[in-house]
């Protein structure tokens, strides 16, 4: 069983930087895309970031947060991170992770990912 948890949340002011990080359980965390969603009080679900299982490898981000925020990870840790910098009242939402299906799919989509943490809290102040 892969259990994944997040922390890195906060309350910050519009303008400042938070780190979100999720560690992963298991010895397989470096064969898998992994990704970060968020999900506001009242809306869907909405794609961040993904990074494919390589630590040098492709990354994508969601259209809102391109230039701001930065995925990465670090197989030896069983980490996965999110640096997100500039934030923006918007970008108030539960963060979570989660890792990408065995065969794949789009890295945009929530339904290519299995297995998904408990979530972290960012809010951003005006």
């Amino acid at each position: 069983q892969v259990q994944l948890v997040e922390s890195g949340g906060g309350l910050v002011q519009a303008g400042g930087s938070l780190r979100l990080s999720c560690i992963a359980s298991g010895r397989t965390f470096s064969s898998y895309g992994m990704g970060w969603f968020r999900q506001a009080p009242g809306k869907e679900r909405e794609f961040v970031a993904a990074i494919s299982w390589r630590s040098d490898s492709n990354t994508y981000y969601g259209d809102t947060v391109q230039g701001r925020f930065t995925i990465s990870r670090d197989n030896a840790k069983n980490t996965l991170y999110l640096q997100m910098n500039s934030l923006k009242p918007e970008d108030t939402a539960v963060y979570y992770c989660a890792r990408r299906r065995d065969y794949g799919g789009p890295y945009l989509s929530d339904s290519s990912y299995d297995y998904w943490g408990q979530g972290t809290q960012v809010t951003v102040s005006s």
